[in-house]
């Protein structure tokens, strides 16, 4: 079964199969050494770079800036959903987020 992953708005929204998912302005919590020197970045999201998937598992990497120390900077790849029965399912982005190292996307 195929998903349409794409990124719109200018890359405010992550729409899967025409449907509007993830959105900008959300409020992330993550493992990333490189984004910052904070241990759990606090990164309001601002822009979405790329979308991707691998297996099941909806993939991002997004620009954003840390609220702690204000860092700004682009993620590694991070999980944002996963795909069941052709069906999007978001992760609870309120915890924390940790990278998923994949290299392999297609948008």
């Amino acid at each position: 079964m195929s998903v349409a992953l794409r990124i719109l708005d200018d890359g405010a929204w992550i729409s899967v199969n025409d449907h509007r998912e993830v959105s900008v302005s959300e409020l992330w919590r993550f493992v990333d050494p490189e984004f910052c020197a904070c241990r759990l970045p606090d990164m309001v999201v601002e822009n979405f770079i790329e979308v991707g998937v691998d297996g099941r598992t909806v993939e991002v990497r997004v620009y954003g800036q840390c609220i702690a120390c204000g860092a700004k900077e682009t993620t590694q790849w991070l999980p944002v959903g996963r795909i069941r029965d052709g069906e999007f399912h978001g992760l609870d982005r309120e915890n924390v987020l940790a990278p998923t190292g994949v290299t392999t996307r297609r948008e």
